[in-house]
């Protein structure tokens, strides 16, 4: 158990070395590396583990380990921004700043007024911000606010490529070895979200810890199959008319106790995915345009695109008010949700006769 822990400890320390989309991360890096930090920075986007790594790294640059007088935490949509202003116009005890951290506040969406009325007007030099959120309103007074006095950067879902790139650098330095192709089979079954990639990589890099190689059995008998992935798996091989595949999917699914109302939902949502890929690929939006309108990675959308080729015009929106349907009767009490989600797998996967 020491063992992992070390592993997984290193893992996260290498990570300010990682050169993944640089032109996102470069003035960020610079900020810590030269140590002329700006005083309001606000990091926002889908990817938690940037996020969470980034915000660490500016904590650490700012105030020393254990200052609990100049460091305060603020969480949620219940954040009092009166208390907020009040802690910010105190001079720091001792040290050359004070530093207040936000996470997942909205003020950026709604409630924020306040708190950006008080940055434009002069807040004192000594008092330094950092924003984590997952959504901003480019519009709101506190974005602009932000804009003027401080650093933005969006910290979005990596794509296939640059995720490859990273995986690649953290198996170099574990001095192993992974194949291109491993390494992309591996990004398949595990999924995209980098904090689980990380724990996924130290379960495999442990399990190979007196080999230099590591092969796809090696990533098949201890890495967890995303649960996305395999609805995807699912609903592709209900595509195929390969029912004996569809069903086995979807009791692996069960024997990771997956309830069958949440399998019937990730269908629904899957569905109406590939629904929207389907129509936007029609309209003849590039797959990266897809990608940012749908808010899916690059890479699934070229895997939605396949799979949509084998919906006819218009199915998919009668299967979306199918399945849409099943789920409706099962939140009122018609059905079971495991008699729901097998009947329609059933009905969707058998040979169709011509």
């Amino acid at each position: 158990m020491r063992q992992v822990t070390k592993l997984y400890l290193r893992l996260l320390s290498k990570q300010g070395d990682f050169q993944y989309n640089r032109e996102v991360m470069k003035s960020l890096n610079e900020d810590l590396k030269t140590g002329q930090l700006k005083q309001i920075y606000l990091l926002y986007g889908q990817e938690s583990y940037l996020k969470k790594q980034y915000r660490d790294r500016f904590v650490k640059a700012m105030v020393p380990e254990g200052d609990t007088m100049n460091y305060s935490h603020y969480e949620g949509k219940k954040t009092d921004v009166a208390e907020v202003i009040d802690l910010a116009e105190t001079l720091p005890f001792f040290s050359e700043r004070r530093l207040i951290v936000f996470e997942n506040t909205g003020f950026f969406k709604s409630g924020g007024n306040d708190l950006a009325d008080y940055i434009s007007g002069g807040m004192p030099q000594t008092t330094h911000f950092i924003f984590i959120e997952d959504e901003v309103d480019k519009r709101s007074r506190l974005y602009k606010a932000v804009k003027a006095k401080g650093h933005i950067v969006e910290l979005a879902v990596q794509d296939e490529s640059t995720l490859r790139k990273w995986i690649a650098g953290l198996v170099r330095k574990e001095k192993k070895e992974m194949s291109p192709s491993d390494i992309a089979y591996f990004v398949s079954k595990v999924g995209t979200d980098m904090e689980n990639i990380t724990k996924e990589l130290e379960k495999l890099f442990c399990f190979c810890m007196d080999r230099q190689a590591v092969i796809r059995a090696d990533i098949d008998a201890v890495c967890v199959t995303q649960v996305r992935n395999h609805i995807f798996d699912m609903i592709n091989a209900v595509a195929e008319q390969n029912q004996r595949k569809a069903l086995d999917l979807y009791y692996d699914l069960l024997a990771l106790r997956e309830e069958p109302r949440r399998i019937l939902a990730l269908m629904v949502k899957e569905y109406r995915d590939l629904f929207h890929v389907k129509e936007m690929a029609a309209q003849g939006y590039p797959r990266k345009e897809i990608a940012s309108k749908s808010g899916l990675p690059q890479f699934v959308v070229g895997k939605y695109i396949d799979l949509a080729k084998r919906f006819r015009s218009g199915e998919l929106r009668s299967v979306m008010e199918e399945i849409a349907d099943l789920d409706q009767r099962v939140k009122t009490g018609l059905i079971t949700d495991s008699l729901a989600t097998e009947v329609f797998i059933v009905k969707h996967s058998e040979k169709k006769h011509s």
